[in-house]
């Protein structure tokens, strides 16, 4: 160990107090940043499972520009192919096909345009929360014939109930009319406002035969064990799809590409706790310079005599800063490996969001909130403390250069 760093560290423990402060800000700033960071973390997992569990699924294969067009014609010929292809991938949970059709559905009073999607009852199911968010009645069935399941605003506008007939009427993939009489089987919320305003499901036979869709489907969705494998799912889905000759070529989409508006507001909420997390960091950060002004200040005589028996202004520069670097290195240890264990703790059981638990549920979203602690959020935080830090002790120890030994040993 140097000579320098031997002093330095007898420096820092000339004044206990203020060391423990400083350390003590420190490792407090770097676990609230670890903690806060993989709460935030967890807390978009949580909003994007959530939100295509609804509806839209980890990933859904369709003809080319469907998603842009939602063109009754750009369909999936033969979705079972494609569903034999992501049961092969390990990483995939389930997948169901589905229709779309955008047509005006009648009660006996009022008329709305809204989507009507065809569904394979027991897959969907396994894809998505929508049998889970049926509120009134029950969930389809295989054997249901001319049923549907309706969305709740959807259903207050139409002012329609359990049993009650609605008339749907639409374009077939043909070019054909598409008339159906369906009876309302159950009545579901999700949440999204959107969607239970302007959609009804229906049994995906039915569906294909008054659409005329000669068993094709325009989605086949895919639900991922894991977040995380959405990408490498994607990738093998790719190479699978790339073997089914039809026109236009089939496609692979994952989350963002369907839902870019979740992804945007997940960039929004990043950038403003960007923020809030720079600020806390300042606040560390100006109350180390105001100590390291306070220690030179206390220390000038002390200094000028180092200076007056030949040491150089710039070797004191060094001594200050290991000093401080020290005891930003002390907090941000203790700081991570605290934020760790804690963040740990709840990954595991769980965040009890008290009052809001039960509304989140009726959104299919848990009541416990759980971390994901990551490289990137045990390390990003810190990495950013000891940066700042750094520059906050670097202009208090940079006054030491601009140091006359005789005043300096003057001062009182």
């Amino acid at each position: 160990m140097s000579i320098d760093v031997k002093m330095a560290w007898r420096n820092i423990g000339r004044n206990p107090r203020r060391t423990v402060l400083t350390i003590s800000a420190i490792a407090f700033a770097s676990l609230l940043l670890v903690f806060m960071l993989s709460l935030q973390f967890g807390s978009y997992d949580a909003m994007i499972n959530a939100s295509v569990k609804i509806h839209t699924g980890h990933l859904q294969v369709q003809a080319e520009g469907y998603q842009e067009k939602r063109d009754m014609r750009l369909v999936v010929e033969n979705p079972q192919a494609v569903g034999r292809i992501l049961e092969r991938i390990p990483e995939v949970e389930a997948w169901s096909p589905r229709a779309n059709g955008f047509s005006l559905v009648s009660s006996q009073n009022r008329t709305y345009g809204i989507l009507v999607n065809g569904i394979d009852p027991e897959r969907e199911a396994r894809v998505s929360t929508l049998k889970s968010l049926v509120r009134k009645g029950a969930y389809l069935s295989e054997q249901d014939r001319n049923q549907a399941l309706v969305g709740r605003l959807l259903a207050e506008n139409l002012r329609v109930g359990l049993g009650d007939e609605l008339t749907v009427l639409g374009q077939g993939r043909d070019g054909s009319i598409a008339a159906s009489v369906v009876t309302v089987k159950g009545i579901f919320s999700s949440g999204m406002d959107d969607f239970d305003r302007s959609s009804i499901a229906i049994p995906l036979a039915d569906f294909q035969d008054v659409y005329f869709m000669r068993g094709a489907a325009h989605e086949v969705v895919a639900l991922g064990r894991n977040l995380a494998d959405v990408q490498a799912i994607k990738g093998k889905v790719k190479v699978g799809i790339s073997g089914i000759d039809q026109k236009p070529p089939l496609v692979a989409l994952d989350w963002s590409e369907i839902m870019p508006g979740l992804l945007q507001a997940i960039q929004m909420d990043l950038v403003s706790g960007a923020i809030f997390y720079l600020i806390l960091i300042l606040v560390v950060a100006f109350s180390i310079m105001n100590t390291f002004l306070m220690a030179i200040f206390e220390r000038t005589r002390e200094f000028g005599v180092l200076m007056a028996i030949g040491t150089t202004p710039g070797r004191l520069t060094k001594l200050l800063l290991i000093e401080s670097m020290s005891m930003t290195g002390v907090g941000i240890v203790i700081g991570i490996v605290l934020g760790c264990l804690l963040t740990l703790y709840y990954q595991s059981h769980g965040l009890d969001l008290a009052g809001s638990s039960e509304i989140l549920e009726q959104f299919g979203i848990s009541g416990r909130l759980h971390p994901r602690l990551s490289v990137l959020s045990a390390l990003a935080g810190p990495a950013v403390v000891l940066i700042i830090t750094f520059l906050a002790a670097l202009w208090p120890a940079l006054k030491v250069r601009g140091l006359r030994p005789v005043e300096a040993m003057t001062h009182v």
